[in-house]
This record gives C-alpha cells, sequence and structure tokens, in this order.
C-alpha cells in the first residue's frame, strides 16, 4: 500500500516520539496531560495512521470499532483519554460513518462504571463515538482451541470453550472485510504475562467468568488462542507512559513503576507491533510466552523472527529502543514482576510443588499490595496459595486464612474449616477470580470497596448500575458491602 509517497508493508512499525515536555515532577498525582501534549498526540497520530494507510483502510460499511485498554479506574492502567480522542478524531476526519469504543474491564468491575470514572463516556459524547460496554447483551460460543482438555493432558485446560460479546462475533469476526478494528493498547508489562500490548489487549473479549479457569500457566496459549479467532487490522500502542513491575501499579509505587517513554507504536501486524514494544521493555520473543506461542501457531504473518519487522519512524532498530537510556540499570530488561513490598502481619505461604505466577500468586499478590500501600488496609491473617504444603505449616495457621486457587482449596480448605470454622476461612476457588479476592481482602483488611475507585456520584453511581442490569451484564462486580460482610 502506498501513502504519502512510501510503501508501509504489514510488518512494518512506525514509533513516533512525543517531544512535548510530560511537566510531571512525581507520577504519584495522575492528571490530564497538558495541551502542548495533547496537540503532538495529535499530530502524531494522524502521522501514523496516514503512513499505515489512512482512509483507504475505511472498509465498506464505513464503521470503526476502536478497542483500548480499560482494564480498570486505577491510574496509569488504562489507555489514556487524550490519545482515544485523538483516534476517534482521525477516523471520522478519514470518513467513517460510525465509530464505536468497545471493552470488557476486569473483573471487580463494570465497564459502564470504568468509562465514566476514566473519562470514556466524555470523550464518546464530545466527539460522537458510540460506548459498547461488551460485559452487556448476548455473547457466542467459541473453543479454547490450543491445547487438549485437562481429561486429555494433566496440563491441558480445565475449559476448553468460551463465551464472546455478540457484537464481536458479528462485526469483527464473520463481517471483519466490512469493519474496520482499531487496537489502542496501554505500553505495560504485565506480573503474568510479561507485557499486556495488542495481542493481550484482547483478553477482555472473553466473559468474565471464562477469564478465570486456567489462569495460570495456560494463560499464554489461550491469550494465542483469542488472537486465532479475532486480529485487529491496525494496533496503535500508547506509550504516553508505561508501566514495569506490572501492570496495576499502586498509586504509592508510582515513581517506580511509571515510566515517560513517550511514544506512539503503530502498525497493521498485531503481532510485529508487541514484538516491538516488548523490546520498549528490553523483552525479545523468547522473554514473552504468548508472543513465542503466537509465531509457533503461523500467526504473525511469516514473521519469525525480529529481523522479520521493519522499524521506522523516529527510531529505525532494536538498538534504538533503550528509550530513556536506563535498561542497563535494570540488567537489561525492565521488570515485569511485582516490587516485593507487601504487609509483613499478613503471612503468604505458597505451595512447594507449585504456584503459578499467571494466576493464583500475582493476582493475589496484586490485590494485596494496591489495598496495602494505597488504602491502607490492615493485616493479621494468612493467604495460602498452589499446591504441596507442608502439614506442620497449615497446622500452625490460627488466625482468618485466605485460600486462594483451586489446587489450595483442594488440599488444604476442608482441613482449615473443621479446624478453625467457616467464619475464619475465607475462599478464592478459581485461579483468577479477582471479584472474590477483593471481597475478601475487603472484609480481611477493613476498607470499603467504594475506595478502590475514583469517588462517583451516588445518583450517577445508581443509574449506572440500574443501566447495567437492565442490559444483562456478565460482569463479576464486588459488592459494595465486603468491608462489613464475610461473602467467600
Amino acid at each position: 500500500m502506498k501513502s504519502n509517497g512510501k510503501t508501509i508493508s504489514k510488518n512494518t512499525v512506525i514509533i513516533k516520539r512525543l517531544d512535548a515536555d510530560h511537566g510531571r515532577e512525581t507520577f504519584k498525582n495522575y492528571l490530564p496531560l497538558n495541551r502542548e501534549m495533547v496537540k503532538e498526540i495529535g499530530k502524531k497520530v494522524k502521522m501514523i495512521f496516514d503512513d499505515l494507510g489512512g482512509s483507504s483502510l475505511i472498509k465498506s460499511s464505513r464503521d470503526v470499532y476502536i478497542k483500548p485498554n480499560a482494564v480498570g479506574s486505577n491510574a496509569y492502567v488504562y489507555t489514556r483519554p487524550e490519545v482515544l480522542e485523538a483516534a476517534i478524531q482521525y477516523w471520522f476526519a478519514a470518513g467513517a460513518k460510525n465509530i464505536y469504543v468497545i471493552e470488557n474491564c476486569t473483573q471487580a468491575n463494570c465497564t459502564r462504571f470504568v468509562f465514566e470514572t476514566i473519562g470514556y463516556n466524555a470523550v464518546c459524547k464530545k466527539t460522537g463515538a458510540i460506548p459498547v460496554y461488551l460485559d452487556e447483551g448476548d455473547a457466542v460460543e467459541y473453543d479454547f482451541s490450543g491445547k487438549k482438555s485437562v481429561g486429555s493432558d494433566p496440563k491441558g485446560y480445565v475449559l476448553t470453550k468460551f463465551k464472546m460479546p455478540r457484537i464481536i462475533h458479528e462485526k469483527l469476526i464473520r463481517e471483519k472485510d466490512a469493519n474496520l478494528y482499531v487496537n489502542i493498547p496501554k505500553l505495560k508489562t504485565h506480573s503474568m504475562g510479561v507485557v499486556t500490548l495488542g495481542i493481550k489487549n484482547q483478553w477482555g473479549f472473553p466473559i468474565h467468568c471464562d477469564r478465570s479457569p486456567d489462569h495460570n500457566y495456560n494463560l499464554p496459549h489461550k491469550i494465542v488462542d483469542v488472537l486465532s479467532h479475532v486480529r485487529p487490522d491496525v494496533t496503535l500502542i500508547e506509550g504516553v507512559e508505561g508501566t514495569i513491575f506490572g501492570h496495576y501499579p499502586p498509586l504509592a509505587l508510582a515513581d517506580r513503576c511509571v515510566r515517560p517513554f513517550r511514544v506512539l507504536i503503530g502498525g497493521k501486524n498485531v503481532v510485529a507491533v508487541d514484538i516491538v514494544g516488548a523490546r520498549i521493555f528490553g523483552k525479545k520473543i523468547q522473554d514473552v510466552p504468548h508472543l513465542k506461542i503466537a509465531l509457533e501457531r503461523n500467526l504473525g504473518d511469516g514473521i519469525q523472527s525480529e529481523q522479520d519487522i521493519t522499524i521506522t519512524g523516529d527510531y529505525s532498530t532494536y538498538d534504538d529502543l533503550d528509550i530513556l537510556d536506563e535498561l542497563s540499570q535494570y540488567g537489561g530488561q525492565y521488570p515485569d514482576d511485582l516490587i516485593p513490598e507487601f504487609p509483613k502481619d499478613v503471612t503468604i505461604i505458597k505451595g512447594k510443588e507449585m504456584a503459578c505466577r499467571e494466576g493464583c500468586v500475582n493476582n493475589s499478590l496484586s490485590v494485596l499490595q494496591g489495598i496495602y500501600l494505597d488504602q491502607h488496609g490492615k493485616g493479621g491473617w494468612t493467604m495460602i496459595m498452589g499446591k504441596g504444603f507442608e502439614k506442620d505449616v497449615i497446622d500452625n495457621i490460627t488466625g482468618p486464612v485466605l485460600v486462594v486457587g483451586p489446587c489450595a482449596v483442594k488440599e488444604t480448605g476442608s482441613n482449615l474449616v473443621d479446624r478453625l470454622g467457616g467464619k475464619k476461612v475465607y475462599f478464592s476457588r478459581e485461579c483468577n477470580d479477582l471479584t472474590a479476592l477483593v471481597e475478601s481482602m475487603c472484609h480481611l483488611m477493613k476498607v470499603s470497596p467504594f475506595k478502590l475507585a475514583p469517588p462517583i456520584n451516588l445518583i450517577k453511581a445508581g443509574y449506572l448500575l440500574l443501566q447495567m442490569k437492565l442490559n444483562r451484564s456478565s460482569a463479576r462486580m464486588t459488592n459494595p458491602l465486603a468491608n462489613f460482610v464475610k461473602l467467600r
């Protein structure tokens, strides 16, 4: 395809630097971007989309579906609304008839609430885009096809099918030749998936209850399973900032976890874009399991290695991608695991046989860290996860205990309830049931769930909740009374 006199191949990735001053002395205050940065974002977004084909990418329906990362409402975890707005304005100017902003946030949240609190609803109202809350409405069943079931393979899938919103099935899969799909993830490492960029951004498509099973060593396979069903036409990584030490940093640690990369990374091949995005963090293909699996399953449009990708724009080689000139301070790679700062009066016990970082371990520790550091939650309890526990260690637990994951529940749950009583034992029975984790920790740590999200007018909250219910949301929301009532 020719654009602006240049030929842009599908395996070309464009990187544009944002030169405007970020204007932050500390990242502990999450603020809207300054006017100069917003203006430059609009300019650079246009340059990238123009070079990728611009209006020629709009298909017969003239409808555009934009998938940002709106995993939750915590600072720095979601795609900047300023970048989303620039993309919407671009595609309307390019000739789009309708633009839909689509997302299904993480568990323990509701997409309507997230869109309202992070400003996406305001952006849609301002621009004329249509918000689509993917946790509402009908869903269509698809296969998790990357591995056999656990009945045939001990390391196989517990859940081999999942439900995906009908609009994704109809508009981005069945009618993909008529509709343009633009994927706009945030530049982040991930404490369970190493990085969360364009491919991982599509993990928002399975409904909440289908994300929890196999959210363990099988997670990278399932991420690629979703990619095998639906693939974006264009991916634009928003890297105004990026996160290291995982994807959900507590504000208390923001100055260590948030880095001002000030880049936008775009391309038509999501695998190529992600490979380049991962190299911003110093990560190669072999360091990111789902990237390696995607290439093994021939989902990279002919890409077999980093050398099959052309980098252009303000950077031209992988050696240029130490953007802040600080990778050597981290041993050549930015860390993607959590900073080990947890309450000293919470005893954390991991099974010696297995404790999956991709599931019960880092999901639990991430929630614990956030409630402890940002909300000053109380300790005085024990959390166990994984399998393969020494009997005397479990027998020495005397106070409240949170048992996380099916392995730990199966091995220790009945014994703990029999010995301590049901009131002292809390359960999160799946590999990744964030709602159970948040509800249990809010009760154990005496923190209101209302404090875990930006404040919202109670009348507005009630209206959003009613709309969610009327539209049959499949979201697993946190009970707002979890700090008062033991629910798990």
